[in-house]
């Protein structure tokens, strides 16, 4: 049989199947086409990943993308050269006024996998920036639950969930009342909703009590205020309650809501994040988020496994998204992977706080593959 291109002799990581070890993986027709030890056959292209990572394309649940027509929008094709990342989430930069130009002028036009949370509020994320914060929740008239419906039905190739954004910040004065809101547009389309959380009033606890099974509360290792720990340091009941009934949990790292002191208690407490996104916008790709692998490599000194980071960035996400083609390099399913190196030096990792933690090692994007294509290789892996 001739493939597309066949990557072999990778260290193939890929929770959804169980793997962890040594693998050719082959493309086809946009497809993973094969996947196991030496595989037989021809490809008009093979790359030797030898000491490698590859995992399925990875998975950012949470990014800012609709460069150009929001102001904390970044490039999705740049970001992929930087950071591996094949399938990129926008999480509410755009809502029912101005969602068909984020898709006609960004999305369909992009080679890197684009999926939308559109945003209640009528023109989605549509003042921040570094002189400007004006929290789109905060006006009540805005909500526009009629609107977030017919969009959201008009494009459900694109359109995955429904995002909105709560507290002090986001809603002011209208509280909890967006998430109302946002709850009833997602019965209605049937779909999950994506809840940021930022400093109280609402707490912690009155926004996750509202989440159902299948949706996302973003931030969840964010600082004091409106931190998920006690102040004891227990992780509080009504975060266990929701994940019990199936709540998911993403980091979403962005400009504050990622603190050293908030994971190594969580971690500690044996409540891991199911997603780790990085929330990159145009105020934190400079840090202190950066990317998605440097999101990643965070977990590696608060002890989480490779393998179980690599799970959170695209077997969890790709089940929030219910797209079951995604976060796997299993046959027939979307040609997307993303190659990543362990790198030893002397690195410093930084939280929102401006903690530092000092390691010896972390994760570095090397390329990935896109539709069974090659999309970007680094230097490293064109030599």
């Amino acid at each position: 049989m001739t493939f597309d291109l066949i990557l072999r002799n990778a260290r193939v990581i890929d929770p959804g199947q169980g793997l962890d070890e040594v693998h050719d993986v082959a493309f086809t027709g946009g497809k993973v086409a094969a996947i196991g030890k030496s595989l037989p056959g021809e490809a008009r292209e093979a790359k030797d990943l030898t000491g490698y990572i590859l995992t399925p394309g990875l998975i950012d649940l949470h990014t800012h993308v609709y460069w150009g027509g929001t102001s904390l929008g970044i490039d999705a094709e740049d970001f992929a050269r930087t950071t591996a990342v094949t399938t990129a989430v926008d999480t509410g930069s755009a809502g029912p006024g101005n969602y068909p130009g984020f898709r006609k002028h960004v999305i369909e036009p992009s080679a890197v996998r684009i999926l939308a949370y559109l945003h209640v509020s009528f023109a989605g994320i549509y003042g921040f920036s570094k002189r400007i914060m004006v929290g789109e929740s905060h006006d009540p008239r805005l909500l526009a639950a009629r609107e977030a419906v017919e969009v959201a039905h008009s494009d459900p190739k694109n359109i995955i969930g429904i995002k909105v954004r709560i507290g002090r910040h986001a809603s002011g004065p209208t509280g909890i009342d967006p998430l109302v809101v946002a709850l009833q547009v997602a019965d209605e389309t049937a779909l999950p909703v994506m809840c940021h959380i930022d400093e109280p009033p609402p707490s912690y606890e009155a926004v996750v009590d509202m989440l159902r099974p299948g949706d996302v509360l973003t931030h969840c290792y964010r600082p004091f205020p409106n931190s998920p720990l006690t102040g004891d340091g227990e992780v509080k009941p009504a975060l266990l309650a929701a994940r019990e009934r199936g709540v998911y949990f993403d980091i979403g790292h962005g400009m504050g809501s990622f603190s050293w002191k908030t994971a190594r208690g969580m971690m500690d407490k044996g409540f891991p994040p199911d997603v780790i996104s990085s929330d990159v916008h145009a105020l934190c790709i400079d840090g202190p988020a950066y990317d998605q692998v440097t999101t990643m490599s965070k977990f590696m000194p608060l002890g989480m496994s490779l393998y179980d980071i690599v799970r959170a960035s695209t077997e969890i996400p790709a089940r929030a998204l219910r797209r079951p083609g995604l976060g796997s390099l299993k046959p027939g399913t979307e040609g997307d992977a993303s190659i990543l190196s362990v790198r030893q030096g002397d690195f410093a990792l930084e939280d929102v706080l401006g903690e530092v933690v000092k390691v010896k090692e972390r994760l570095f994007a090397e390329g990935c593959i896109i539709d069974g294509k090659w999309f970007h290789q680094s230097e490293g892996l064109q030599s």
